[in-house]
């Protein structure tokens, strides 16, 4: 059957009979968005009903959704904690899925400082795949001609550790990265990449920056687009290029590759038909990169890049003026939606402005329903359970926590997701994503929340003791005008003897303090990943939060209600807190971080 025979999609006339499928299928569950939910609750019910934890709640055999909502209580992490750590340390019994638990994923999202673990079933790698599967016949309808060309994409595996019970618990990136489904994905020409298999899977950071940024170089002229997961992880490879670029170009020049680069599957691969020497090319590199002037180097060294594939939505939008720097203001396309507990939905409309992005939600990926948020509504109690609305009774304009239930078990998680929704597609909503819940500092894909931060302050306040000094206030910054991002926390100190105030040190060994308190995806942030810079304190003269008080009431804040804000991101305030600083500490080592769970 000819594409042209096809009837055209609503969402535009796709590029090949295979997106012609893809497209097709977007629009019968988009259509159907409710009798998909409803099939998809009854799946999971029915084939989940003998398991420990639907047993507990007596619905003897019933799949239906009032039965569902009326019995099954909503959750969240701690409240699941129990039994994920059963099946962590080697209990096989069916407690949440009648499927085989894989493999844990582990969230970016933390308990007790370690991250979460999220039992998942191998059959979820068919829906993740099904998901990725819809994301090039849809970008093929705004950008044509993307099969002449390939994509320079810095994707890495991370750190992987086995439960006492023998599982593997690593990121839901990793898991996919690692699995038959990519490793012998089928040629797809809308879908190639200039990294080859064998430098995304080196387990060593420096290593496969070095190599997948050498065949992005050696393939420049072929890169039709440049991305990673997340805005701060292409930022790093900008910066990696910065500090690395005259061994790439001396290798580039030789065909020789730099001795650092020791894994075997990465030599033969480059060596056999990738490397060869090319001094014109290195010249090049040389005369773009030894500069001070970084400006659109993007598109200086990969002139063809039509767009740039990250996420730039939630914390991540912080990046986005770094990101028009270094690519002349190129369009960012946010394609999907996903997170380690459930892959989510897709962006239909995804070369549209940052600040529009909107996530269409597949009805088949799970069975979501939502908790209306407002921040000015005191949270449910458990005598009072919160009624949840389900995905196509949603309305437009209003802010919902996102609630999810999943073939691999989890029933009425709370995600910690706050959406608004921005309109339908069909009948199926579309979702702004606005921020995690409680979360107030956020560099890659760590999360700190106000709870942490107090805890690290706390720590760090220890050292202060024999000084006889406290930290009066503080507030904190995500600074992502380095690469990588740090945390900047403003101290106001009250010392009570100047003459033993604590030393420039001793503050230093504060910002280490504050680092070993904070999570363990911080910590691997700072050791594994180099995503995050050191911790930085910055003190500032006495009477600074007063001042921001009045600045705050200035600007009709009530006294009585007035709060010092644990984040700040408001250019004055933040002038103000600068204007007031006495000096400067940074964090003088890494935090302890091992990939080992500490239970």
């Amino acid at each position: 059957m000819a594409v042209d025979s096809v009837t055209s999609s609503p969402l535009g006339p796709p590029a090949c009979e295979k997106d012609a499928k893809a497209l097709q299928f977007i629009e019968e569950m988009t259509r159907n968005t409710d009798k998909v939910q409803e099939r998809v609750l009854g799946e999971i019910l029915s084939r989940n009903s003998e398991t420990e934890y639907l047993k507990r709640f007596w619905l003897n055999g019933a799949t239906d959704r009032d039965t569902f909502k009326s019995k099954v209580p909503v959750v969240t992490y701690e409240d699941l904690q129990p039994e994920i750590q059963r099946i962590a340390n080697g209990d096989r019994s069916r407690i949440f899925s009648s499927q085989p638990i894989s493999e844990f994923l582990t969230s970016s999202g933390t308990s007790a400082g370690e991250r979460k673990l999220m039992p998942t079933i191998h059959e979820e790698l068919d829906r993740r795949q099904l998901l990725y599967s819809l994301l090039m016949p849809v970008m093929n309808l705004y950008v044509p001609g993307l099969d002449k060309g390939k994509g320079l994409y810095f994707l890495f595996i991370k750190a992987e550790t086995l439960t006492p019970g023998g599982l593997v618990a690593r990121p839901v990136l990793t898991s996919y990265y690692k699995s038959e489904h990519f490793k012998t994905r089928p040629y797809d020409p809308y879908n190639v990449y200039t990294s080859p298999n064998e430098t995304i899977l080196c387990p060593d950071s420096f290593q496969s920056m070095y190599s997948q940024m050498l065949c992005g170089l050696i393939m420049r002229h072929e890169v039709l687009r440049v991305g990673a997961v997340f805005a701060s992880g292409l930022l790093r490879a900008i910066r990696f290029l910065q500090l690395n670029w005259s061994d790439l170009a001396r290798d580039i020049s030789t065909g020789t590759l730099n001795p650092r680069i020791t894994d075997p599957a990465i030599k033969e691969r480059l060596l056999s038909n990738i490397l060869k020497p090319d001094p014109e090319l290195a010249e090049f590199i040389t005369s773009q990169c030894s500069g001070e002037n970084w400006e659109g180097i993007i598109t200086r060294i990969w002139p063809n890049t039509i767009y740039l594939d990250v996420i730039v939505t939630g914390a991540m939008a912080q990046y986005i003026p770094t990101l028009d720097y270094y690519s002349g203001g190129l369009p960012k396309a946010c394609t999907m939606y996903a997170s380690s507990e459930c892959y989510f939905g897709l962006n239909l409309k995804p070369m549209c402005d940052p600040s529009d992005v909107s996530y269409t939600i597949m009805p088949n990926m799970a069975y979501f329903e939502f908790m209306q948020h407002d921040p000015a509504t005191p949270p449910p109690s458990r005598h009072a359970p919160p009624r949840l609305i389900d995905l196509a009774d949603l309305e437009v304009g209003k802010e919902y926590e996102l609630v999810i239930t999943t073939y691999a078990g989890l029933c009425r998680y709370r995600v910690g997701d706050i959406l608004q929704v921005t309109g339908f597609h069909n009948s199926a909503p579309q979702f702004r994503f606005v921020r995690r819940k409680n979360v107030l500092l956020s560099i890659d894909s760590d999360k700190t929340d106000e709870s942490e931060l107090q805890k690290a302050i706390e720590s760090a306040s220890l050292l202060l003791k024999e000084f006889n000094t406290s930290v009066v206030e503080y507030t904190s910054y995500a600074d992502t005008k380095t690469i990588p991002g740090h945390y900047v926390i403003y101290w106001e100190l009250f010392v009570k003897d100047s003459a033993n105030s604590p030393s420039h040190s001793v503050l230093n060994q504060c910002c280490l303090a504050m680092e070993e308190s904070l999570n363990s995806v911080y910590r691997q942030g700072r050791v594994a990943d180099n995503s995050i810079g050191p911790l930085e304190i910055r003190v500032v003269k006495n009477g600074t939060f007063e001042e921001l008080m009045d600045y705050a009431i200035s600007r009709g804040a009530s006294i009585n209600q007035y709060k010092v804000p644990r984040c700040v991101n408001f250019t004055p305030i933040m002038e103000l807190l600068d204007s007031r600083v006495v000096s400067v500490h940074f964090s003088p080592a890494a935090p302890y971080w091992t990939p080992e769970r500490r239970r």
